[in-house]
């Protein structure tokens, strides 16, 4: 039996309230007495929104057909945790023991049931964006990614900004370090000593990458010069056997999943909550790292977590000891590396030129000239700069500058370079100090 229309509905409604009795308006449509006294009463009782049928079950909302338990646990750690999506959210009911055994919502059906309480904006249009170029790997710790978020102010805390560091093929989250930078406002910004410390643990627990990948910050790269230096902290690098790459300018997006893991720590840990001290911030930190690399769908490797999917990534296999780290460094590879090197610097005034933070005299006749400065390995292993001179000299005279930021050589200068490029030497060698120098901040 075919049902009555929308359109009579409407139509047997108009009528009854224009005062057209049911007997006539039933000898006028083909329709029952009984079939307009029903639709009367629900226009009566719901409006001309009541003529619509309701087909299906009745509607009860995202999640209505889970356990009352499940929606509150949702809603509540959603309230505790504003920054905690779908997936979070799904990960923490499967790790919760009083639901072992449950029937739990997809990660879709949570996502409904966010929408439908209030707990997401609505957000406009997403159009992704072209993709970059990248360094092809094919194995867990051949790229390390890092970068530093803008600061913040964590509330118990102070003026933040997270250093964080991502292994490229893996997706695991190796460390995200919160670098102090003062009480209420930023007092300094993170220094070459701040990135090491980050690097530090993180090499004591995951082992050496091969390539270490970064943006051009000052730390990073000389950005003041055309011929850039490199800085003490790529030297530092070298020395232990790390490549540092660098992105293209102004190309995020190579760095794109070190970009958006900015955002994962700030959703996973800081958003929505206080902290008593620095130590509580980075010990939240820490215990989250193993949710996401554990327990944490990622949706770039098969919407499994990082470790899951790739166990060998646990450690690279080049072992690091922060004790040993002196043994660990050469000077030759920091000498061959320079060796590859052409640096041009124009002659102040007063006959100097700077290079690596250090300024050097060739005399007041070099005045307005360009200099070209290279390096080289002399026979009693010191490192010795010079400047050809014949296209700026009448005779092809060379200038020494005989010291790379301090005299040194592989004897008895050696050291000397060692505590500029890893000032933790000596006394503070052990893992506590370090602990002590580097990340007591509260």
């Amino acid at each position: 039996m075919n049902g009555t229309p929308l359109e009579q509905r409407i139509e047997i409604v108009e009528s009854l309230e224009k005062g057209e009795p049911v007997w006539r308006v039933e000898r006028r449509m083909p329709v029952r007495g009984r079939t307009i006294r029903k639709w009367r009463q629900r226009a009566q009782k719901g409006g001309r929104a009541a003529l619509e049928s309701k087909m299906g079950r009745p509607k009860t909302g995202a999640l209505g057909s889970y356990k009352p338990e499940i929606r509150e646990a949702i809603g509540r750690w959603r309230q505790a945790n504003p920054g905690w999506g779908p997936t979070t959210l799904r990960t923490e009911l499967e790790l919760y023991e009083g639901f072992a055994g449950w029937k739990l919502p997809s990660r879709s059906a949570i996502a409904r049931f966010l929408s439908e309480e209030g707990f997401v904006e609505a957000k406009a249009k997403s159009i992704p964006l072209p993709k970059s170029r990248r360094v092809k790997v094919d194995g867990a710790h051949q790229v390390w990614e890092m970068d530093a978020r803008g600061y913040e102010y964590i509330d118990g805390v102070g003026m933040v900004t997270l250093i964080n560091l991502n292994d490229r093929f893996s997706h695991a989250r190796l460390l995200s370090y919160p670098c102090y930078l003062g009480a209420e406002k930023v007092e300094r910004h993170a220094k070459t000593e701040d990135y090491q410390a980050a690097l530090r643990m993180a090499f004591m627990e995951w082992g050496l990458p091969i390539h270490l990948q970064v943006d051009h910050e000052s730390v990073f790269y000389d950005n003041r010069s055309s011929s850039p230096f490199p800085t003490r902290f790529h030297l530092w690098l070298v020395a232990l056997g790390i490549t540092l790459t660098f992105i293209e300018y102004n190309q995020p997006t190579q760095q794109g999943m070190t970009e958006r893991s900015h955002q994962l720590w700030h959703r996973q840990v800081i958003q929505g909550h206080s902290f008593l001290g620095w130590n509580a911030l980075f010990d939240a930190f820490l215990q989250r790292r193993t949710v996401l690399n554990h327990h944490l769908p990622c949706s770039s490797i098969g919407n499994l977590p990082p470790l899951v999917a790739y166990p060998d990534a646990i450690h690279s296999g080049r072992h690091y000891s922060l004790n040993l780290e002196k043994e660990m460094f050469s000077l030759q590879r920091v000498y061959d590396y320079l060796a590859q090197g052409r640096w041009f610097r124009y002659v102040s005034q007063n006959g100097t030129v700077s290079i690596g933070s250090q300024t050097y005299y060739l005399g007041t006749k070099w005045h307005k000239q360009q200099a070209e400065i290279s390096a080289w390995l002399t026979k009693n292993s010191s490192v010795s700069w010079m400047r050809p001179g014949a296209s700026l000299l009448t005779s092809p005279s060379k200038i020494f500058l005989r010291t790379l930021l301090w005299a040194i050589s592989l004897t008895s200068h050696a050291s000397r370079l060692f505590s500029y490029l890893f000032p933790l030497h000596g006394s503070r060698s052990s893992w506590h100090d370090f602990m002590r120098l580097f990340l007591d901040t509260t």
